[in-house]
């Protein structure tokens, strides 16, 4: 299946399910998002990495208008629904200050391994405990999917990217496992150095 939709490139990564704020300020986004919000149409946020439009985003469903203000900008509240691919960008709208996209919705297997995303879980919790931070997510453990958590592990632009162009949900449980696999003894050897920094110079038992 192809369709024309209108896009909003940014410099993120958006999933499938996430929901995500944004502050509407430049003229062309804010006729795109009146004109779909209006429509109760769906737009399309393809990842800008390195200032290059990519192949890959997602298409998001404009849930709320929170506020307008007196110039125009305006919060809104989206939530993900699907993956697309673009075919082609079409630069040029009659009357449209923004651009769109032609493109495709490559078929998406959801069906992931419990075992599998404990490990991811568990590893981003553990992630966080070195990292000091404290986060809950939104759904219980059994519910969470490697969309859930991709912006929790830590990943730069580049990797979410690439989770985001991993088409069955076992591919994107192992890229995050294999993430965290890597990063984990890395911050655990940072703990372990800030602690004899914290030690140099002050009196202690040894046994």
């Amino acid at each position: 299946m192809t369709n024309f939709i209108p896009i909003f490139p940014l410099a993120i990564v958006a999933y499938p399910g996430e929901a995500l704020n944004l502050h509407i300020f430049e003229p062309r986004y804010k006729q795109l998002i009146d004109e779909c919000f209006a429509a109760k149409k769906p737009f399309g946020i393809p990842s800008v990495i390195k200032d290059k439009l990519s192949e890959m985003g997602t298409l998001m469903q404009i849930t709320e208008v929170s506020k307008v203000y007196e110039d125009g900008n305006m919060d809104i509240k989206t939530e993900g629904v699907q993956v697309f691919r673009i075919l082609e960008v079409v630069n040029e709208l009659p009357d449209k200050l923004y651009n769109g996209a032609i493109v495709s919705y490559p078929e998406n297997d959801m069906m992931g391994k419990k075992f599998l995303m404990q490990k991811v879980v568990k590893g981003i919790r553990e992630l966080h405990r070195l990292l000091k931070i404290n986060k809950e997510f939104k759904k219980r453990d059994e519910e969470l999917s490697s969309y859930d958590v991709a912006h929790h592990a830590g990943l730069s632009i580049q990797q979410e990217y690439e989770l985001l162009e991993l088409m069955h949900e076992v591919q994107r449980q192992e890229y995050l496992r294999r993430h965290i696999v890597k990063v984990l003894p890395l911050l655990s050897e940072m703990e372990t150095l800030k602690e004899r920094i914290k030690l140099n110079g002050h009196f202690r038992e040894l046994s």
